[in-house]
């Protein structure tokens, strides 16, 4: 019975001494079936086309003999040394990398890639990895057959990208393809492929970068729930409002921006919607999470001052100019949705579209009490609070101001409570 396996990662490149040793003695060799092609294989060994990795490595472990699995770039990196690894297996694992396709990918792009994000795309999460690139200037796309650089375009819409396309990195195919987003649905695309996704400017002068997929544009700001002249220093005067009354002082309350982010935990591979984005500062916080976030308001002023924040704070997000409930209709699936305008009409047009949760505020107990019901109606807990904020003068301890606003917060019940 086997007990160790030698992975091997091919890169196009002759292999490599040690792993030309490795191969030669061995009795099994699993791989696609450009790697079981190449020369180098033993003719007497036994095969493996590789499908499923867990039922390889089951054959694997029940195999008298020499071990070894074949697969592109470096198995270690999304690759298949995880899986063989399992305790299940009980196998020993000795891995002879070689040059990862993102790396690859980057060198023929002629790119730096420290600040990278790098995603992997099947179907089921085909829509997360397009909320990275949504939220991130730099992205690496590790495609997979229904999920490749078509269909990334066509969820992108009306996000322009630049694609780099590299198709059969390392083969006799290889082909390197650069196109706009806009055009990569227009054309049909060979498996394997990475696609790098870059673009969209943050703005700020670019800093050493010291970690690992950070831009390093990005403004290091500490702390979240920041008073609203850190996102709008034009100075937008709460208590105003807009012509649908998406402004409202208690909206715009720093205090009740981080209660919200707290109950909406925006993340990396969300889209966050921002119904009344008013100065922006919600969608930018937001954003800072690493959550795509696309901000609606019905004041064309509200969403370029939103976007002049965003590049502010070195991040990405999408302005929609347009009246909610209606212009919600076009946009793609959210994960979390905060609504700061708009009433009960919005909140069941967004309870429709069953983001996993939703927070909203009010006024008064009689709106609040409509807002929440509309939030039961829709399959939601609903979490209802008094939130009361006073500042203070710190010299003599007098009241500055005070905010005064109920917090409505919905979890889909049909999620399980973390």
């Amino acid at each position: 019975m086997a007990d160790r396996v030698t992975v091997i990662g091919w890169d196009g490149s002759p292999l490599t001494a040690a792993a030309r040793s490795a191969l030669s003695a061995a009795t099994l060799v699993a791989g696609a079936a450009h790697h079981l092609a190449l020369p180098e294989v033993p003719p007497g060994a036994e095969r493996i086309r590789l499908g499923s990795v867990d039922l390889a490595a089951r054959r694997i472990a029940g195999h008298r003999g020499t071990a070894v699995v074949l697969a592109d770039g470096d198995p270690g990196f999304f690759g298949v040394v995880r899986t063989l690894r399992a305790p299940e297996h009980g196998l020993e694992v000795e891995v002879v990398p070689a040059v990862s396709s993102v790396a690859a990918a980057f060198a023929r792009a002629g790119m730096p890639w420290e600040d990278a994000r790098i995603v992997v795309a099947h179907q089921r999460t085909l829509r997360r990895a397009v909320n990275v690139c949504r939220a991130h200037t730099k992205v690496a796309v590790l495609t997979s057959p229904g999920a490749g650089p078509a269909e990334l375009a066509l969820l992108l819409d009306g996000v322009h990208r630049t694609f780099v396309i590299c198709e059969e990195l390392g083969t006799a195919r290889e082909q390197v393809s650069v196109l706009t987003s806009d055009k990569a649905a227009d054309h049909t695309w060979r498996d394997p492929n990475v696609v790098l996704v870059i673009g969209g400017t943050t703005g700020g002068p670019p800093a050493a970068p010291w970690l690992m997929g950070q831009d390093p544009t990005a403004r290091p700001v500490r702390g979240w729930g920041l008073p609203t002249e850190e996102y709008d220093p034009q100075g937008y005067a709460p208590g105003t409002a807009a012509r649908d009354g998406s402004w409202t002082g208690a909206g715009e309350d720093p205090s009740l921006r981080a209660a919200q982010l707290a109950r909406l935990g925006p993340r990396t591979g969300d889209l966050v919607w921002d119904i009344g984005c008013a100065s922006g500062a919600f969608s930018v916080e937001a954003a800072r999470f690493g959550a795509a976030v696309i901000a609606v308001d019905i004041d064309p002023a509200a969403c370029a001052r939103t976007e002049q924040s965003a590049r502010r704070h070195g991040v990405l997000l999408q302005a929609v100019p347009g009246r909610a409930p209606h212009v919600l209709e076009s946009l793609p699936e959210p994960d979390v949705v905060r609504i700061a305008a708009g009433g009960v009409p919005v909140v069941t047009a967004c309870t429709d579209r069953r983001p996993e949760r939703i927070v909203a505020h009010a006024s008064t107990r009689d709106e609040a009490e409509a807002i929440g019901a509309a939030l039961a109606d829709g399959g939601y807990t609903v979490e209802s609070l008094l939130l009361q904020t006073v500042g203070l003068d710190p010299h003599d301890w007098s009241e500055r101001e005070r905010s005064v606003v109920f917090l409505l917060a919905g979890r889909r019940a049909d999620v399980p409570h973390p």
